[in-house]
């Protein structure tokens, strides 16, 4: 049987390339170590003006936001919502100043006021925001073995995956429970 599986939408796809952008499994799975890292990333998602300077308290934002968004995603894998997450976000969002706007065909978006560094990231917090609005946020998710944490899209028709990988993650897991079921 092949199953038809749900697209994913650009911006989940987004969000999940950002939280993934330290790859918890890898010894050296960081990519933004650093503020041109940084700013490469953003500039390559078309998130930062040409020209922004980045600097190291813009990355130290960058990670924070990061996790926040990855905290958020393992909320809706089943993990309990971390409140110190949502207030970062509530933060970055505040630093930026974030509100709605209308273009001329009268289409409102949610814009940052600020440039540069905190306006790309509340731009993150926007596409959340859209996410959030047309119920694909909920299958956004973060891999619910701690080792791990890889954001994924989770496209069953049930909502119903856990594991970024079945191959890797979901053995993994299934593994360790027979070990500690055989021990028991």
């Amino acid at each position: 049987m092949n199953e038809e599986l749900i697209p994913i939408p650009a911006g989940a796809e987004l969000i999940a390339d950002f939280v993934n952008t330290n790859e918890l499994d890898e010894p050296d799975g960081e990519k933004l170590r650093d503020p041109d890292a940084l700013g490469a990333w953003l500039g390559a998602h078309d998130l930062l003006p040409a020209g922004a300077t980045v600097g190291g308290d813009d990355l130290e934002r960058a990670l924070r936001v990061r996790e926040a968004l990855r905290k958020l995603l393992l909320a809706n894998n089943g993990a309990p919502l971390d409140p110190d997450a949502v207030g970062e976000l509530n933060r970055t969002a505040d630093e930026s100043r974030l509100r709605v706007s209308f273009d001329p065909r009268g289409a409102a978006s949610l814009v940052p006021e600020e440039e540069d560094v905190p306006g790309a990231l509340s731009r993150i917090l926007a596409v959340a925001y859209t996410s959030m609005a047309d119920e694909s946020w909920n299958r956004l998710k973060a891999c619910r073995l701690d080792d791990c944490q890889w954001a994924f899209y989770d496209q069953s028709k049930n909502r119903s995956r856990t594991w970024c990988s079945m191959k890797v993650c979901g053995n993994r897991a299934k593994a360790r429970a027979y070990r500690e079921r055989q021990r028991a």
